[in-house]
């Protein structure tokens, strides 16, 4: 489930930093807004599943309250689900 968990908030890390670093740019710079439309939605699918993936594995692992916040708000903010990652690397090392 670990497993599972850190890489569906990779995935779901990198869908955000797309939308946020190419595809708005796009659509504010160019003009653009398809990018925004469809890699909007990937994420948005993305993040759903995430978030369903997230209670899953709080409540196998047992995780806090606090931990599952943290865990929260570190999806909607950029380059943390990386680290978060790494720090969960640390702590289930086996998986």
């Amino acid at each position: 489930m670990i497993n599972l968990y850190r890489k569906t908030a990779i995935i779901e890390g990198i869908s955000y930093l797309i939308l946020l670093f190419i595809a708005m740019p796009i659509k504010y710079i160019l003009d653009i807004a398809e990018p925004v439309k469809y890699f909007g939605w990937i994420h948005g699918v993305l993040f759903l599943f995430y978030m369903v993936i997230l209670i899953a594995a709080s409540l196998k692992y047992k995780w806090s309250i606090k931990r599952i916040i943290i865990y929260l708000v570190g999806s909607v903010l950029p380059f943390v689900p990386f680290i978060l990652d790494k720090n969960l690397k640390k702590e289930y090392p086996d998986n």
